[in-house]
């Protein structure tokens, strides 16, 4: 009773209760709502991690990387801050096609995943009263690093009649004197969407404009299997300041290594001015560090990776988001305003109205867990309700299943004329 009574000198940090839905979140609520009595297997369309699966299966070049850094005994020490020099250099080197200056090692800060990336910026940018322009839809982990870190967020759209892009009248008119950057997602998570170079230019310049400097979120680097060429962020570091975040995660297909990176492209030495810099320096010396032997793997897998590995992956994807967007057509409930172009993932509008018993996203994904086993996003984790987000990069044939039992439902749930 006496230590009942007593009040305790401490409580939680309220921004880390806040009731959001975030990804990991919305798809373990969906796990568990499957019914076990159900005999047909788990489709998961909700989480993009194709390495389950066999014919996303990473080079056997970076795990001959790994294994040899692993069995040469030098690297079971703790890495220097901001990474190991060979591999740093190994990524700028990486990141210098089609550039117009060139990056250094210097520029190159080691991660763990590019979430770390994300809280790493998201820090060094928050002071009292700043704020920071986020896309909707878009990766809510920003989001929640920008609420524990007291960073006002600003949401402009992207605009599905325009294939996503920006709408810049609206970062135009959200951006005041506390602004400090703008956000970008290409190629795009959630929407699949691949911004064009005039798209890009005009970004940059919008920037500049403002004032502000750009964080180009490229998880998925050079996943783009479109009409539109993939153009990284970087290429207008001579216009605005640019911090791109990145990883193996997607492109090598080994997400659970967590290996990303944080760059600087600012040939003006804006940021280096403006104690950005010193800022992620001070926040990596008291963080923790990818592992070190695979950071030691990184100069051979970039290497070694041949272009046929690359290739596969893009003919396996082209293929899941033709099924995805052809197979979405023949469901008069669901609206896919563009075939995807790049990334893991499409975005599908929810025709609420031709439903019984449906009553928004999540009730859909829930009903739909039960009674077809098949996991989906709802688009009220990405920022918008009555959405859905579908990931494509699993096998083709279970790919094919689980939108036939989207189909299914979707018919089962149809209002009846």
């Amino acid at each position: 009773m006496e230590l009942e009574a007593k009040k305790w000198g401490f409580q939680g940090k309220q921004e880390l209760n806040a009731p959001t839905i975030t990804v990991r979140g919305a798809l373990k609520l969906l796990t568990a709502n499957i019914n076990k009595d159900n005999s047909s297997p788990v489709v998961p369309l909700g989480l993009s991690d194709p390495s389950n699966f066999p014919s996303f299966r990473i080079t056997p070049a970076a795990e001959d990387a790994v294994v040899d850094a692993v069995r040469s005994g030098k690297h079971n020490c703790y890495a220097p801050t901001v990474g190991i020099l060979p591999a740093r250099r190994a990524i700028a080197d990486y990141l210098n096609r089609d550039i117009p200056y060139k990056l250094c090692p210097d520029d190159v800060y080691l991660t763990v995943g590019s979430k770390q990336g994300i809280e790493i910026v998201t820090s060094v940018l928050s002071r009292p009263g700043a704020n920071i322009l986020l896309p909707r839809p878009g990766f809510p982990y920003y989001e929640h690093w920008c609420a524990y870190n007291n960073l006002e967020m600003r949401h402009y759209d992207l605009l599905r009649e325009n294939g996503w892009e920006v709408d810049l009248d609206a970062v135009e008119t959200l951006a005041n004197a506390n602004t400090v950057a703008m956000v970008i997602i290409n190629p795009g998570n959630p929407c699949g969407n691949v911004f064009s170079y005039e798209h890009l230019n005009k970004v940059a310049e919008t920037a500049r404009k403002l004032g502000i400097l750009i964080i180009s979120d490229e998880a998925y680097d050079s996943i783009a299997f479109g009409s539109t060429r993939y153009v990284p962020m970087r290429v207008f570091g001579s216009t605005v300041p640019v911090l791109t975040l990145g990883s193996l995660s997607k492109r090598w297909i080994v997400p659970g290594w967590r290996l990303g990176w944080l760059v600087t492209s600012d040939p003006n030495g804006i940021l280096q001015n403006s104690g950005v810099i010193d800022s992620i320096i001070g926040y990596l010396n008291i963080s923790s560090d990818p592992a070190t032997f695979i950071q030691a793997a990184i100069p051979q897998i970039l290497e070694n990776t041949k272009e046929e590995f690359f290739s596969k992956i893009m003919c396996l994807l082209r293929e899941g988001a033709d099924i995805c967007y052809n197979r979405i057509e023949e469901m008069p409930c669901l609206t896919c305003p563009n075939k995807p172009e790049g990334s893991m993932f499409v975005m599908v509008k929810l025709n609420l109205s031709m439903l019984e018993d449906i009553n928004d996203d999540i009730d859909f994904c829930l009903k739909l867990a039960k009674e077809e086993s098949v996991i989906i996003l709802p688009g009220r984790a990405v920022g918008m309700k009555n959405w859905l987000r579908i990931t494509f990069a699993v096998e083709s044939r279970l790919l094919r299943d689980g939108l036939e039992r989207v189909k299914a439902f979707c018919q089962r749930h149809a209002k009846k004329q």
